[in-house]
């Protein structure tokens, strides 16, 4: 049966990837995005021409913060259930411009919120991070470990909207499930990632910054293993754990109708392999500057991704090599190069 769901962030990397997911299989989808320019607008309005092309697929322009228009959206579409991607991305960005995070990743969230639970919304999926982990050193990082020492802002913020959630779904029964998210990847990514200002770079004989020396590991994960896991995670609301223990409560399931899933490869890769993935696919080296860390940034993510396993029964298996390539055919394809 088809059913109909909000996407915030259609414009986005993940956001329109999802859609075309759910458009792909039948159900009707409202994509909302404000088109800002944290990056070129241009990539942002090519993802909508894609959507578009479906006939179960309706844009509106509009920003989270706007209490009345997302008030209207939610009291006249009847939404089925909601996938929130929109936020202001980006670690380093938030150092230097903290109040766009407030607005957007806490009082945008906020209005999302309200707007599942005046609506009765069955389930709220929403976006977290692998920023919340921090400055932790237990790998792999695992959903029931302590998330309280975030060094970004933004990272604050994530933690902040599974707070959000949480309290929501304790006060008002409403289902929702938080997705951290780890080195997302793939065609259509943002031109603020790493492997798209690599790529870009190379093409153009330029330097890429290689941040920390090198030597970092993420644990890089493809676009379409993302979107598996929001589409499996969506289709099965949250609901109370019964096993919970207000004893020895952890912080990633509870009484209330409540999940938290990492989404990850489990495969973390280092820095410099990643490169070597990226010369192989364009069959040419970078030229490489050799930089700090940056204020904000980690050494290392790797996911344990047993409890999304367990729920959904998936695991992210795509190899970097097989990403980066999938990427640099869409970046020749895209940018004509």
């Amino acid at each position: 049966m088809s059913r109909h769901f909000l996407v915030t962030g259609a414009a986005g990397f993940i956001g329109m990837h999802t859609a075309m997911r759910l458009l792909e299989r039948g159900d009707t989808v409202v994509g909302l995005d404000n088109l800002n320019d944290y990056y070129d607008p241009a990539l942002k309005l090519g993802r909508l021409e894609v959507l578009a092309k479906y006939p179960g697929f309706r844009f509106i322009k509009g920003d989270l913060v706007d209490r009345e228009l997302m008030s209207d959206l939610f009291a006249t579409e009847k939404f089925d259930g909601v996938v929130h991607l929109a936020a202001q991305a980006g670690v380093r960005y938030s150092v230097t411009n903290p109040h766009t995070y407030a607005d957007c990743n806490l009082t945008g969230f906020l209005n999302v919120l309200e707007g599942c639970r005046q609506n009765q919304v069955g389930h709220l999926v929403y976006a977290s991070s692998s920023s919340v982990y921090g400055g932790n050193e237990k790998m792999p990082f695992s959903e029931a470990d302590s998330v309280d020492h975030p060094v970004s802002l933004y990272a604050a913020t994530k933690r902040a909207n599974e707070l959000m959630a949480h309290s929501y779904s304790h006060l008002y029964n409403l289902p929702v499930t938080g997705l951290r998210f780890f080195t997302v990847y793939g065609p259509w990514g943002r031109p603020d990632q790493s492997l798209f200002l690599f790529v870009s770079a190379m093409l153009k004989n330029e330097p890429i910054k290689v941040f920390n020396e090198g030597k970092m590991r993420r644990d890089f994960t493809y676009i379409d293993d993302i979107v598996e896991g929001v589409i499996r995670v969506l289709d099965k609301p949250a609901i109370p754990d019964a096993c919970f223990d207000p004893q020895q409560p952890l912080p990633h399931t509870g009484r209330a109708p409540y999940r938290i899933f990492n989404i990850g490869n489990s495969d973390p890769v280092p820095l410099m392999d990643f490169i070597e993935a990226i010369e192989a696919s364009l069959s040419m080296p970078a030229q490489k500057n050799f930089l700090p860390l940056q204020a904000g940034d980690v050494t290392e993510t790797f996911a344990d991704t047993r409890a999304l396993d367990a729920w959904v029964g998936f695991k992210p298996a795509t190899t970097v090599s097989q990403g980066v390539s999938r990427f640099v055919d869409w970046y020749r394809t895209y940018y004509q190069v």
